[in-house]
């Protein structure tokens, strides 16, 4: 006998729906892009639990749904989202329905970079100065404003994908057509529609120095209780700003103080326009002060999920369901975590993936879990043609001791044969 009442997953990836069935059996209803069932590996859903939409078509996903809806019976109890392509959508379909999630001012909020900087710096949340720039000549202006290292990147988008750092102004000039023939390639993409900032091409942010960290933190009830902090490992070998892994448990950054950063994850928040919402937040420590990069109403994702469920047995998958039904989720602000690292795997070079050679990881104790998500045959492109194809999976790492961890981890990374053609 199947559950009548669902939560709404909007437009998540097929692993993560495998995941939450897996997990959490029966209480899930997927809203789905079809393009996404069309490449999984994993098998598909039931009828009654998944709904294939294109996400961009809100009038026939509300007419598909309500006749979802009926024909089996179901309702819905809430609204998660893991993917900041996606939580228009789903924002929308909240509203309609008349469900808890946050609205589409605080998700448009959230999105634009430029936008949510601008309500931080005049609500004195310390974050980078920014300013949109629709030229060269623009952003040389920022650069000798500024008189330091900038960041250029697009106002829609996620992670390192056509974000540069420009130390001079031939830098700039190369990053700046970079990213403006990057957006036009990818002017079809959802996660670089511009919803604001329409008129102009791309933001000019000064670069800030310090380690960078990330955090999931639940905003309720006007408390901000933090679920998990997590340290960025940044390599200078890489395009500026790829992740290539986190350490969890991460000490509060020297000289801040918990209650202080919680303070600033309640006010970026609500001035932002969420008032609930199990969020996620990148911050940079500079001059002993958390600057706020961006923040969204989603948890981490990458392979932080499967970090936290060996480091902690923690399942932000299920505590995102609990949250959106408003069942109780036991967080204290204590959960342990144990000492583990997620190293994520880049291919070296583009080319065709042929296959992976784990044989010399066979009696690695300190490899708790190793997730491949590509197979042989994938075609890798390089950034910045693409930021996507060159990442091929995760390790997550349990350190022997505490000296050298990331050192130990990259070691045991580089016994992984990746063969490629």
């Amino acid at each position: 006998m199947h559950n009548k009442k669902r939560v709404l997953v909007v437009g998540t990836t097929s692993d993560y729906i495998e995941w939450i069935r897996t997990a959490c059996p029966n209480r899930a209803l997927f809203l789905t892009d079809p393009e996404i069932r069309k490449n999984a590996q994993e098998d598909s859903p039931k009828d009654l639990e998944e709904l294939l939409i294109p996400l961009n078509d809100f009038n026939r996903i509300k007419t598909d749904l309500l006749h979802h809806l009926k024909t089996w019976g179901q309702t819905l109890t809430g609204v998660a989202c893991f993917d900041c392509e996606s939580m228009e959508t789903a924002a929308l379909i909240a509203s309609e329905f008349g469900l808890i999630y946050p609205d589409l001012y605080a998700i448009r909020n959230c999105r634009d970079k430029y936008v949510s900087k601008q309500l931080w710096q005049k609500n004195n949340i310390p974050c980078p100065l920014t300013a949109a720039v629709n030229s060269v000549d623009d952003v040389a202006r920022f650069l000798d404003l500024r008189q330091k290292e900038v960041v250029l990147k697009p106002f829609f988008g996620s992670g390192s994908e056509l974000v540069f750092r420009c130390k001079t102004l031939d830098d700039c000039k190369k990053a700046f057509m970079t990213i403006k023939a990057g957006l036009k390639r990818r002017c079809e993409n959802p996660l670089f529609k511009k919803t604001s900032s329409q008129d102009d091409l791309m933001l000019a942010e000064e670069f800030l120095d310090g380690p960078e960290y990330s955090c999931d933190f639940i905003i309720e009830n006007n408390v901000v209780t933090i679920i998990r902090l997590t340290r960025k490992i940044k390599p200078d070998n890489r395009p500026f700003g790829t992740v290539s892994g986190y350490v969890i448990p991460s000490d509060m950054p020297e000289h801040t103080d918990k209650a202080h950063l919680e303070n600033i994850l309640l006010n970026s928040a609500k001035c932002l326009g969420i008032r609930r919402g199990l969020c996620m937040v990148d911050f940079i420590i500079n001059d002993y002060q958390p600057v706020l990069i961006e923040m969204t109403p989603r948890p981490g994702g990458d392979c932080l999920p499967f970090l936290l469920k060996e480091a902690g047995n923690l399942d932000i998958l299920k505590l995102t369901l609990d949250f959106a039904e408003k069942k109780p989720l036991g967080l204290n602000g204590t959960t342990h975590f144990t000492p583990h690292i997620g190293i994520r795997l880049h291919a070296h070079k583009a080319g065709v993936l042929k296959r992976f050679n784990t044989d010399l990881l066979q009696n690695e104790k300190r490899i708790k879990k190793i997730h491949f998500t590509r197979k042989p045959g994938h075609i890798i492109t390089m950034p910045p043609d693409d930021y996507d194809s060159w990442f091929l999976g995760h390790m997550i790492i349990a350190p022997d001791h505490k000296q050298y961890p990331e050192t130990q981890c990259f070691l045991i990374g580089k016994r992984l044969g990746v063969e490629i053609e």
